[in-house]
C-alpha cells in the first residue's frame, strides 16, 4: 500500500543549504498548509521551517534542516494522520518504520486502533538505535523529535525525544508531553518557564489522548522554538488563529525574532 492523498515531507534542500553557506544574511523558510476537505475528519494543519543560521551550520557540510512530514491514509473505514516535525538525522528513519510496519500491514481495523501506539515507540526506538550506531565514536551527539498519529480525529498517540516537544491547547492552557516525565503513560505537565538546555540524551516518550471538546490544536515544534519560548507563550500568541498555516508562521517568525540560534520548525494541528 503506497502512500494516499497527501503526503508532504520538508527536508533539508542542497539548495537551501548552498544559499545559507553563499549569502549569510537571513533564514529562508519553507512551508505549506492543505486546506479541509468534505470527507476528512474535522484535522487542519500547516507547517513553517526555518534552516540553521548558526556559523557552525553555515560552513558544516552535513549540516541539514528538519525534516516534517504530514501523511494521510484510510485504511477499512479509519482515518489516520501521521504528523511530525524530525531532527535530519532520523527522520527518514521514523517514517519509513511508520510506512514498512504500521502503514503498508494489512491490518483489521479493530487491529489498526491498537497497534498504533505500539509502532510509534517501535518506529523512534529502532531510529535512535540506528542513529547511535551509525554516530559510535563521532562524540556526543543528540537527536530529536516530535510526532502524532490522528486516528479518526478523535484519538492521539503522540511521542517525543530529545529537545523537541508537542503541546496540546485545552481550553486556553498549554499541556506538554516531554522527555522530563520520564512516564510513557499519559501525564500532562503545565510547563510555564523556559525549555530545557540542549542535551545528549534522546528519551523517548509516548502518550495517548483523546480529542474532547475542549480540545482545541496541537503544537509540534522543535528546539528552536522551545528555546526561546515558553509553552503558554506559544498558545497565547497564535490561539485566536483560526487558519493553522497563518499560526505556524506567525510561532515561527517570533522564535526567528527573539534570536532563537537553532532550527525552528513547528507544525500547528488544528481540531475543528
Amino acid at each position: 500500500m503506497g502512500l494516499k492523498d497527501i503526503r508532504h515531507k520538508l527536508k533539508a534542500f542542497q539548495f537551501g543549504k548552498f544559499m545559507m553557506r553563499n549569502t549569510r544574511k537571513k533564514r529562508r523558510p519553507s512551508s505549506v498548509s492543505v486546506s479541509k476537505q468534505s470527507w476528512m475528519a474535522p484535522v487542519t494543519h500547516g507547517y513553517h521551517v526555518v534552516a540553521d543560521q548558526s556559523c557552525s551550520s553555515i560552513w558544516e557540510e552535513e549540516s541539514e534542516n528538519d525534516s516534517v512530514v504530514v501523511q494521510r491514509e484510510q485504511i477499512e473505514g479509519v482515518e489516520f494522520w501521521f504528523f511530525g516535525v524530525f531532527d535530519p538525522k532520523i527522520g527518514d528513519k521514523v517514517i519509513k518504520f511508520m510506512q514498512t510496519h504500521f502503514f503498508n500491514r494489512n491490518f483489521k481495523e479493530r487491529q489498526m486502533k491498537g497497534k498504533g501506539t505500539e509502532a510509534m515507540k517501535k518506529a523512534h526506538q529502532s531510529a535512535k538505535t540506528k542513529t547511535r550506531d551509525e554516530n559510535e565514536g563521532k562524540g556526543p551527539w543528540r537527536m530529536g523529535s516530535a510526532s502524532v498519529l490522528v486516528i479518526d480525529g478523535d484519538r492521539l498517540v503522540i511521542t517525543c525525544m530529545g529537545d523537541y516537544r508537542a503541546i496540546v491547547c485545552e481550553d486556553g492552557v498549554a499541556h506538554q508531553i516531554s522527555c522530563d516525565q520520564h512516564s510513557s503513560k499519559q501525564h500532562w505537565h503545565r510547563r510555564l518557564t523556559l525549555g530545557m538546555k540542549l542535551r545528549t540524551s534522546s528519551e523517548i516518550v509516548v502518550a495517548t489522548k483523546r480529542v474532547y471538546s475542549e480540545t482545541e490544536f496541537m503544537v509540534l515544534g522543535s528546539n528552536g522554538v522551545w528555546e526561546v519560548m515558553k509553552n503558554q507563550e506559544v498558545v497565547n500568541l497564535i490561539r485566536h488563529m483560526e487558519d493553522p498555516q497563518e499560526a505556524a508562521e506567525c510561532l515561527a517568525k517570533e522564535a526567528s525574532t527573539r534570536m532563537s540560534k537553532s532550527n525552528i520548525s513547528c507544525l500547528v494541528i488544528r481540531f475543528d
